[in-house]
């Protein structure tokens, strides 16, 4: 029974040496999935990859409606152009000529009411062209405006997704710096339970302050679960501003840093974003096309003279037939339409009116744009300075309450509360460079130069 027992021993002693081995070979033996290509990315290269033309939606929606404008603008213009057609006719007919008031009476009838059936062989070529239709004329030029139009809200949501893409850039850069913050918070905090640890153990500290330092521990631990958790979100809304897959992996090569912006008054930032705003001057097209679509209406009742013509040869066959020809101009007078160009006018008249109100609203919008971004900016820079010297200030705290505390001058509640203030700093950074990186993005959109501070 001994000798069995040891038996028995023997192999539980030897599953237990060679169970690992064997685990780790098995391990060893499965393929380990490939890691994804981690995509290096800074700002010029996020917006130029949400320009592309796989990217945005919304720029491929403004292209496509260029594409539009100019498709309205060439059907416009085909009332101006000439038109040509050509037509080829067989027919074989009966008439009636009495229907027509062909009669011929007499005591021998020369020509039966009846006649046919006949062939009809016509091979005719038509063109028409007008020669002046003021109100078509002015229909293509409000179509020209439209293109123009077109364009600029083309460039306008471009513009969009550039401050769009900056925008979650930046926020992206504020996770990243939150989520490296609370990584050293934990590795400070980890570093002060050793400390505290070792005060005990060398008899010159207490419990209570080792306690106190593994809860500081764990909450820094869990501010690093949040950061990492909204590092994730931002990184997943910049791919989707991008137009990415959204299991792409990125890693920003901008950190979030200080970066000065060109001193500029009110009145040049007016000035440059009526030169360089593309909203704005879409707008000034927008209007410019419903003034001339009211244009257009109200000369819809002048006259318009139109030439036509046409040539060909017509004959009971293709081999009996004989060239025949016409030309000739219209002169068309609109007398009574029952009202229709009345309502078109007014329609036109409230939509140029319309548009109008548009453009002044747009105006103090910019404006309005222009004064907060600015006003934003100066705090901004002002809570830089301020964050930068309260971190310097709460980096000597902590420093001064660890030399206290390991001098044994002081208890271990004063190097946590200096590390609660050094975190608070540190956000305080943060945020403010946030804020001022935002402030630049703002007052450059508004201003319409999106484009210089990408770079």
């Amino acid at each position: 029974m001994a000798h069995c027992t040891r038996h028995v021993l023997l192999l539980l002693l030897l599953a237990r040496v060679a169970g690992p081995e064997g685990e780790a070979s098995s391990a060893a033996q499965q393929p380990t999935p490939a890691r994804k290509a981690v995509m290096r990315l800074s700002l010029k290269e996020a917006v130029e990859t949400a320009l592309a033309p796989e990217g945005n939606v919304r720029v491929r929606m403004a292209e496509e409606a260029v594409r539009q404008a100019a498709a309205r603008s060439a059907q416009s213009r085909s009332a101006l152009l000439p038109h040509l057609e050509a037509s080829v006719t067989q027919q074989n007919l009966t008439r009636n000529l009495d229907a027509f008031g062909i009669r011929v009476r007499g005591p021998v009838p020369l020509i039966p009411p009846f006649v046919g059936p006949f062939n009809v062989f016509d091979a005719r070529a038509t063109a028409t062209q007008t020669i002046f239709d003021f109100s078509s004329i002015r229909g293509y030029q409000a179509s020209r405006a439209g293109v123009r139009q077109a364009r600029a809200e083309s460039e306008a949501a471009q513009d969009q997704v550039r401050g769009q893409v900056a925008r979650f850039y930046l926020n992206a850069e504020r996770a990243d710096a939150r989520l490296e913050a609370a990584k050293a918070n934990v590795a400070l905090a980890e570093a002060l339970l050793k400390l505290a640890a070792d005060q005990k153990e060398a008899g010159t500290g207490t419990g209570i302050e080792v306690t106190r330092a593994r809860v500081q521990l764990a909450d820094e631990r869990q501010r690093l679960l949040v950061a990492g958790d909204q590092g994730t979100r931002a990184h997943l809304e910049l791919l989707k501003a991008m137009g990415l897959s959204l299991d792409a992996e990125v890693e920003l090569t901008e950190p979030l840093a200080y970066k000065a912006a060109d001193a500029v008054t009110l009145e040049q930032a007016i000035r440059r974003a009526q030169e360089l705003r593309a909203d704005w001057k879409a707008q000034q097209q927008r209007e410019e096309s419903a003034g001339l679509q009211q244009s257009a209406a109200r000369t819809e009742r002048l006259p318009s003279l139109a030439a036509f013509a046409d040539y060909g040869t017509i004959g009971s066959s293709i081999q009996n037939t004989v060239p025949t020809r016409l030309y000739g101009v219209t002169l068309r007078i609109p007398v009574f339409d029952g009202g229709r160009l009345e309502g078109r006018r007014g329609e036109s008249a409230a939509q140029y009116s319309q548009e109008r109100l548009r453009t002044r609203d747009l105006r103090q919008q910019m404006e309005l744009e222009i004064r907060l971004a600015l006003d934003s900016l100066r705090s901004a820079e002002e809570q830089v300075k301020v964050a930068e010297d309260g971190l310097l200030l709460a980096e000597q705290e902590l420093a001064q309450a660890q030399r206290r505390y390991k001098a044994g001058m002081a208890p271990g509640i004063e190097v946590t509360d200096a590390q609660t203030r050094l975190q608070r700093a540190k956000e305080n950074r943060i945020d403010a460079l946030f804020s001022h990186n935002l402030a630049r993005i703002e007052l450059a959109l508004a201003m319409g130069n999106i484009r210089s501070i990408i770079q």
